[in-house]
């Protein structure tokens, strides 16, 4: 998945030691869409070398791709967004096919007029009265 908005926050980084003796160490920061309705998104970057390939500075435009996981723990559930790419300005604009211009098509010369609705040559005649044009409804009833 990828969201494209602003670095808007660049909190500090935390470190420590797993389970297996290995260290650890992950980035979070904190996203503003671009949407008419801007959205704040809390992500993390984890590990040291994504960290390096990845650095975001406040107020820098970045489409961030990312993993979304869930997971359990004491019955409660907590929701984690780990990004694995951070690509400096909204990138998707620059891949996307580029719209095709709308072209307005010439009035034909054989085509005739429009007329307005009063003029269309039908009498006035309420289409809810039922005595009105016996024969003609093609409702069931």
């Amino acid at each position: 998945m990828e969201v494209v908005g602003k670095i808007i926050q660049v909190l500090p980084a935390q470190e420590g030691i797993g389970r297996n003796g290995n260290p650890w160490k992950v980035q979070p920061y904190v996203l503003e869409t671009l949407d008419q309705y801007p959205r704040k998104v809390h992500f993390e970057v984890f590990g040291e070398d994504r960290i390096k390939q990845n650095p975001c500075e406040i107020d820098q435009l970045v489409t961030v791709s990312f993993d979304i996981e869930s997971r359990e723990f004491n019955g409660r559930w907590y929701t984690s967004i780990r990004a694995w790419k951070i690509q400096q300005g909204d990138t998707t604009q620059a891949n996307a096919v580029p719209a095709a211009t709308p072209v307005q098509a010439a009035p034909s010369p054989a085509a005739p007029a429009a007329q307005p609705m009063e003029n269309m040559g039908t009498a006035n005649v309420d289409p809810f009265d039922a005595s009105a044009g016996e024969g003609t409804s093609d409702l069931p009833f």
